[in-house]
Formats: structure tokens, C-alpha cells, sequence
């Protein structure tokens, strides 16, 4: 069986895909036009994020058994068009975990101690030491909105900056264990929104959740607050992100 991967994937995950007995090509820049005049040759493909994998995709390739998502959120995969063909529809919801929530924590330094602007400032040949006071993390509270792997990766990092975490009250039925470890408070999510330092999103982008973060929601953040999305960007409504910003 052959397989296309359309992005870029790491040579471990390719080996992995060939010990497996099946014919790799690896085209991680492919052009849609590309895609759609090839697919039909293909067994399966791998995309992340990049590559759209929607009707037209999927009508053309004809042999398709399987689109694999080297990631978790499906956003780019018709998944209803695809079960209708009876395409499975794969995901690895656990690989990305630890490499986001460091991420997150990255991020959250950087805005709490105001790297990117010391550092661009610097290159400016401005030295604004005075200005770059910036806060510790330490004591904290920072609300956790999706409480899955990588939500929960980020709160054990998080605490080990002494930091409280917050979470949302429906996490309690199935992550009960999770909250407990982290000595987690849930919350509604207007009280998380109001009490929180520092917010952070890892919910998958569905329509339930496009622009869950809106004008509502950022008015009652503290105007202190950091918001920080290492998911789907519609989960924030970047027009009232902006007018938010300016405000």
C-alpha cells in the first residue's frame, strides 16, 4: 500500500511508516493542485496542519482507505465527508503533548518577562532596561481552559513555577484524578476568566468552540491578563482581540 505524506514529518516517523511494509512518498510542500491531480494514486495520506484535506480531496482519491492527522485537532479534515466514503480518519492525540505545553511555558515567560521586546529592542540599538520590569510567575493563577494531555502537561509545568491552577468545573467528571494532582480550583468560565493572571486554550476548534474567546469573554479578563492560544486560532475571535488590545 502506498502512502502520501503532504508535510513535514520527522525521518523516525517515515522509518516507522516503511518497517510497516508500506510505500512512502514524501512530498512535504506539495501544492494542492498537486494533491488533487495525484491522490487517486494513494492508499493513504498523512497531513498536519498545512495540507486541506476536504471533498474535492477526497473524491479524487479514489483508493483512499485512511487520512492520518500527525497531530490532534481534525479542523483541516472533512471527517463527515470522509466516514461517508468510509475513509478512516486517524489522529495522534498523545505525540504533540509535551512539545506544546513547553511551548505554552515558553510563552508565558516570554510575555511575563517581556522577551521579544527586550530582544527587539536591543537589535534596534535601544537599551530600555527601566521599561522591562515585567512579572514572575510564581504565585500566579493561571486558568487552564481544556484540561486534556496538553492542558494537563501545562499545569504540572505550571506548578513547578509555583503557580495556581485554575480549570473549568465540567472537567470534574472525567478528569477528577487531573485536578486533584494539580490541586487544581474549578471554576466557571466567567470566574476562570475573571480570576486568572494568565490564561491558556487547548480546546479543539469545532464549531462549539470557534470564537469561544470573544468580546464577552475578554471584557471580563483583568486588563493585566495574558492570553495565550496554542490551538486552533478561531478559537479566539481576533476581531474583538484587537479592539480588546487597543483598549
Amino acid at each position: 500500500m502506498s502512502v502520501l505524506v503532504c508535510d513535514p514529518v520527522h525521518e523516525d516517523g517515515l522509518e516507522t511508516l516503511r518497517k510497516g511494509g508500506l510505500k512512502v512518498v514524501y512530498a512535504p510542500d506539495i501544492s494542492r493542485e498537486e494533491l488533487l491531480r495525484t491522490v487517486g494514486m494513494y492508499d493513504a495520506l498523512v497531513v498536519r496542519s498545512r495540507t486541506k484535506v476536504d471533498r474535492e480531496v477526497l473524491e479524487r482519491g479514489v483508493r483512499l482507505k485512511a487520512v492520518a492527522r500527525a497531530g490532534v485537532g481534525l479542523d483541516n479534515i472533512d471527517v463527515e465527508e470522509a466516514e461517508r466514503r468510509g475513509i478512516a480518519v486517524l489522529r495522534a492525540p498523545g505525540g504533540p503533548s509535551v512539545s506544546v505545553a513547553e511551548l505554552t511555558i515558553g510563552l508565558m515567560l516570554c510575555l511575563a518577562r517581556m522577551i521579544p521586546y527586550a530582544d527587539s529592542s536591543m537589535k534596534g540599538g535601544k537599551w530600555v532596561k527601566r521599561e522591562l520590569m515585567g512579572v514572575e510567575l510564581m504565585g500566579k493563577k493561571l486558568g487552564i481552559i481544556g484540561l486534556g494531555r496538553i492542558g494537563y502537561e501545562v499545569g504540572k509545568r505550571a506548578k513547578a513555577f509555583g503557580m495556581e491552577i485554575l480549570t473549568l468545573k465540567r472537567h470534574m467528571r472525567k478528569r477528577m484524578d487531573w485536578i486533584k494532582e494539580l490541586n487544581a480550583k474549578p471554576l466557571t468560565l466567567e470566574e476562570l476568566l475573571r480570576e486568572s493572571d494568565f490564561v491558556t486554550l487547548h480546546v479543539p476548534l469545532t464549531p462549539e468552540t470557534r470564537h469561544m474567546i470573544g468580546e464577552r469573554e475578554l471584557r471580563m479578563m483583568k486588563p493585566t491578563a495574558y492570553l495565550i492560544n496554542t490551538s486552533g486560532g478561531g478559537v479566539v475571535d481576533e476581531g474583538a482581540l484587537r479592539r480588546a488590545l487597543k483598549e
